[in-house]
């Protein structure tokens, strides 16, 4: 069955959430919220509005569809409403780049995804400031606007793109190897966009070869899966296992890590994410 209506109608909800964030570009406060183990986020009104105005959009068009939100109006939870975690769930980041849109910095996404049985079979992000659209829905291909996308089919040389986002310390607070090892050497070029979602689809586009992201979480998943297995590349943890299906029951907020890679990069990252320190 084709997804096709049901990516126009998310990527119409995309471009008005992104409206409304724009609205709020330069004007915000910073709050916070406390998900998990009462560490403190950054949260702004922008991304309650722009996920209230994405909820109603999607209950009044798929009432029977679970729902997962990266952003509460009391900011103490996540929202979940999923009454069958095994069906048909959509995954949104209001704006993934929260900290990039306080500060002023242009890098920031909307974020909707579809798991269907724990499948990311739909996708949308919306590069807010650039108005790029990279989406996908599976068995139909990956595309930014128009533009059908495919990862890289080059091998890892010294002009490769390899993005990675800021923080990437472990839950331990270990600083992996990989990291000061990768910043220290001048062969891959490494970037940190400060967006998961916005790295993540610089791999479908075939711009990287790699994202890493060490302390996502599912919203910062799901849209940019979709749209990196249908371009062709890979999605999975560090141990190399796929992230997806994805078991939704009681989710509250638990970190993905994830690794985003062409088939020609991923064997590679992995050797050199999984090295001794």
């Amino acid at each position: 069955m084709s997804l096709a209506h049901d990516l126009q109608y998310a990527i119409d909800l995309a471009h008005g959430a992104g409206r409304i964030v724009l609205d709020h570009y330069g004007k915000v406060e910073r709050l916070t919220k406390t998900h998990v183990a009462a560490k403190e986020e950054a949260v702004t009104e922008a991304d309650r509005a722009s996920q209230r105005f994405i909820v109603a959009g999607l209950r009044r068009r798929f009432p029977e569809d679970g729902i997962v939100g990266e952003e509460s109006e009391t900011g103490q939870s996540i929202t979940f409403e999923c009454h069958d975690p095994g069906g048909r769930n959509w995954v949104i980041d209001p704006i993934d780049g929260t900290n990039n849109f306080i500060a002023g910095l242009g890098a920031f996404a909307v974020c909707i995804g579809l798991l269907d049985r724990g499948e990311p079979v739909l996708g949308v992000v919306y590069d807010v400031t650039r108005d790029l659209t990279y989406s996908a829905t599976r068995g139909e291909g990956a595309w930014l606007g128009t533009r059908r996308l495919r990862a890289a089919e080059t091998p890892l040389t010294d002009s490769s793109m390899i993005m990675t986002t800021s923080n990437m310390l472990y839950p331990d607070g270990r600083c992996p190897g990989w990291g000061p090892r990768w910043l220290a050497q001048t062969n891959w070029k490494i970037r940190m966009l400060g967006s998961a979602a916005l790295e993540a689809v610089q791999v479908a586009a075939g711009v990287a070869h790699g994202a890493v992201t060490v302390n996502g979480k599912l919203w910062d998943a799901v849209a940019p899966a979709a749209v990196v297995l249908e371009a062709g590349a890979f999605l999975t943890d560090f141990a190399g296992r796929p992230v997806f299906p994805f078991d939704l029951t009681r989710y509250q907020g638990a970190k993905v890590p994830f690794l985003a890679a062409a088939p020609t990069a991923h064997a590679q990252l992995l050797r050199e994410i999984n090295q001794p320190d």
